[in-house]
């Protein structure tokens, strides 16, 4: 294999990936926060961070994925102010914060399925790492990087050197003694370790610890648990552009202070899915869920090949034309693929092409070129068949399963009935009818193709195939 490149946010720059440990990665990829829908912004970073895992895994990684659920901590606003995200909606569906967040897990969960997204090897909800979180908070008050306000205790950012780095803050961009709804902070830079329950409410989630009773700021969690199952530091940390300025910079700061090394050693960050050139958010109210478009007959693979055609350093404005493009173009490769028979050998020549794009950080519009080129190529189909299911291991469209499922349906009688009939006018000379008769059966969803030992027929795959 060759060498893997990654570009890296913490360096600003691309560079070779050597792992820790010899042929082992530690990955670690922010969840959601389950107080709603993934919406297709968000599923665009969880298939980008699919691709990363099965490109290492093609290149003989052996990868230990660990991703959290958010279910307690995250804030309406990002500067610790606001009601808690899960709280908040629990209290307005007349349902438990526990309802809510196993409800939007198990919805998260099902939409990872739909886009054949590997599952992470270790799933950790913040609500069950209470006290891992409560001791890695322990180290950072100890080293001298907190101080308590009538709220909560926070994180100093004026006592980390370099604090911000991942987005090229410093320290001379703090603004000391800003005011916030909730208690007094030094910088508006930092940030709540732990916020301490309201007198006047009573929360669902809340738990008593060494300053009082409450709950922990939503950054602390994923400090605590990819350190926990990862150590410190581990390999790769993975999530959305967004989480660059404000989680991702204080996720280094945390464990920095708490461990005195670095989290991770390459940060990587997918960037904005856009509709009508405007970033997808909830708080924008201008978003698509997967199940959106599944109503508008668009299967969920078509999504994810239409993210493929765009790196993932790259932003994608979403429109339904080109989820159109995107689902044409995966059936048309279907369709295809489709008469393929089994035992083909990989091409060689265009493997290594496929594994130089992905080694040459995760270049999927290059993959898909290459896959395109093989396609057009006078190989044998069944070496193309072959090579393209090897490839289909980091693609993830399930082209293989999707086939197997269509070649087991039974042809239907009367389809057999117009190639008997067809093959009749075709002994006799008869190409009119033969012709006539091609078109009737594809007009029920079937092809023909005239072979040196006869008529094989296939499947015309549609998108009702591919729901």
């Amino acid at each position: 294999m060759t060498e893997i490149k990654f570009y890296n946010t913490l360096t600003k720059k691309k560079e070779t990936f050597k792992s820790i440990k010899k042929n082992k990665v530690g990955l670690y990829t922010c969840g959601l926060t389950v107080y709603n829908f993934a919406h297709i912004g968000n599923l665009r970073t969880y298939i980008f961070e699919d691709i990363l895992r099965r490109t290492l895994m093609l290149n003989n990684y052996q990868v230990k994925h660990v991703q959290n659920i958010t279910d307690v901590g995250h804030l309406t606003d990002d500067a610790d102010q606001g009601e808690d995200k899960i709280e908040k909606i629990a209290n307005q569906e007349k349902k438990t914060a526990w309802e809510i967040a196993d409800f939007y897990t198990q919805a998260f969960k099902q939409d990872l399925k739909k886009l054949n997204i590997l599952y992470p090897h270790i799933w950790c909800k913040a609500t069950e790492h209470i006290k891992e979180q409560i001791a890695v908070i322990k180290k950072i008050e100890q080293n001298g990087f907190t101080y308590l306000t009538d709220d909560g205790l926070y994180f100093d950012t004026s006592k980390l050197k370099n604090y911000g780095r991942l987005s090229n803050q410093n320290k001379d961009e703090l603004q000391a003694g800003k005011r916030v709804d909730i208690g007094l902070k030094k910088n508006h830079t930092d940030f709540a370790l732990w916020k301490f329950s309201k007198t006047n409410e009573k929360r669902q989630m809340e738990w008593d610890s060494p300053w009082g009773k409450g709950f922990p700021g939503w950054h602390i969690e994923c400090s605590a648990m990819a350190t926990n199952y990862l150590g410190v530091p581990f390999d790769i940390h993975c999530g959305g552009i967004d989480h660059i300025p404000v989680h991702h910079n204080n996720e280094i700061a945390q464990t920095e202070a708490a461990e005195g090394k670095l989290m991770a050693n390459y940060w990587l960050h997918c960037e904005f899915l856009l509709i009508n050139d405007d970033k997808m958010s909830k708080s924008k109210n201008n978003f698509f869920t997967l199940q959106s478009i599944i109503e508008k007959n668009y299967s969920p693979l078509a999504f994810r090949y239409l993210t493929l055609n765009t790196h993932y350093r790259q932003k994608i404005s979403f429109t339904w034309q080109s989820l159109d493009q995107a689902q044409n173009a995966l059936l048309k490769l279907l369709n295809f693929l489709a008469p393929y028979q089994k035992n083909g050998k990989i091409i060689a020549e265009f493997k290594n092409k496929f594994i130089l794009a992905l080694n040459d950080d995760l270049n999927t519009p290059k993959s898909l070129a290459v896959m395109w080129e093989l396609v057009k190529s006078n190989k044998p189909l069944a070496d193309i068949a072959a090579t393209i299911f090897y490839f289909d291991k980091v693609l993830g469209l399930n082209l293989e399963k999707i086939l197997s499922k269509v070649k087991s349906q039974k042809i239907p009688t009367e389809i057999k009935t117009l190639l008997l009939k067809r093959e009749k006018a075709r002994q006799e000379k008869n190409w009119e009818l033969a012709d006539k008769l091609r078109l009737e059966i594809l007009n029920k969803n079937y092809l023909v193709a005239d072979t040196n030992t006869g008529q094989k027929i296939s499947k015309n795959i549609t998108v009702l195939d591919l729901l």
